[in-house]
């Protein structure tokens, strides 16, 4: 059966995922990382995608971004996968692929799901046992978010900036709603959405999608029952 084409509308917000091929490291060190993180600053500028949160993962990206254009998206994901793995080849004297096929995205609801995903992300090293607190991770937005850096990737959302009328206050907002954690089935919803395509939201969100791309939505009631995930 074809795979279904990428569900991909311009001014809703996507988490992307792209993983390394068989799980394998996409960066090996800082300057791997700093590489990767200047690619998406430029190829972001490019074709016009706001990313609102992010984490570079070992073996794994996490993105939360906004294209301004249907295309947007994807060229972005394409400029940056070929352009970092070029780099990654030569650096390292290795050859071949470095990622797991295409990536995974999905579109999300923003009132229900856009501050839980940037959670989701800005939390992903503390569930990797990677460090105790999430500031305490360098390769993510999250330091960003609560006022401690200034990260030329992110764009803030609408709805971060709703959470308070100064800075002060937004960062407050945002450092509570982290440490107030995700539930089980936030994670699971997130996850399975965005490994599996599918559109994340309300019946109503989906209702006003469905008027803007022909792509179904949504999986068909038939067929075998989905694994559990992890990441």
């Amino acid at each position: 059966m074809a795979r279904q084409p990428r569900l991909t509308v311009a001014g809703f917000p996507h988490h992307v995922i792209q993983r390394g091929n068989d799980r394998q490291a996409i960066v090996r060190d800082d300057a791997d990382r700093e590489r990767l993180l200047a690619l998406l600053i430029e190829q972001a500028g490019i074709f016009k995608v706001a990313v609102h949160a992010y984490v570079i993962m070992d073996n794994h990206l996490h993105l939360l971004a906004t294209p301004e254009t249907d295309d947007g998206l994807p060229k972005f994901m394409q400029a940056v996968g070929r352009s970092y793995v070029r780099y990654f080849n030569s650096r390292h004297g290795r050859s071949g692929t470095l990622w797991e096929g295409r990536y995974r995205s999905n579109l999300i609801e923003s009132e229900r799901y856009l501050l839980a995903c940037m959670a989701y992300i800005d939390l992903n090293p503390v569930r990797a046992a990677m460090v105790a607190q999430p500031a305490d991770f360098k390769w993510s937005s999250h330091r960003h978010c609560i006022g401690q850096v200034s990260d030329k990737l992110v764009t803030p959302h609408a709805l971060f900036w709703g959470l308070g009328n100064t800075p002060f206050a937004r960062e407050a907002a945002y450092n509570a709603l982290i440490q107030r954690g995700l539930s089980d089935l936030q994670r699971d919803q997130l996850t399975r959405s965005a490994l599996s395509g599918w559109a994340l939201g309300s019946p109503g969100f989906m209702s006003e999608l469905k008027h803007l791309t022909p792509r179904r939505l949504v999986p068909g009631k038939a067929g075998r029952p989905m694994k559990p995930v992890s990441l």
